[in-house]
């Protein structure tokens, strides 16, 4: 697989999740970027020598943890919006 085989999949896999962005090539996951959020950035690099595909992402803990699924988990099970109290954008 090439580097742009890999981002198609990792795009179409999660195209439809409101709080999963996958970063652009050469983009690496900061926590400042989804600090305060319910985001996690991710995105990936491929070891030339060893052909593996390196994965990196990064969350908040205190809302992209279990606070945040708990919300998150509550809003489905009672059929809210998915991102209903998760809608926080991350303080750069």
């Amino acid at each position: 697989l090439q580097e742009q085989d890999i981002r198609d999949i990792y795009t179409k896999y999660y195209q439809n999740n409101k709080f999963i962005r996958l970063l652009p090539p050469q983009s690496f996951p900061q926590t400042r970027w989804v600090k305060s959020s319910n985001f996690a950035d991710i995105n990936f690099s491929i070891d030339q020598r060893t052909r593996r595909v390196i994965v990196l992402g990064a969350i908040d803990n205190l809302i992209k943890g279990a606070a945040g699924q708990a919300v998150q988990n509550m809003n489905l099970m009672f059929d809210f919006d998915e991102d209903e109290g998760l809608k926080f954008f991350a303080n750069l």
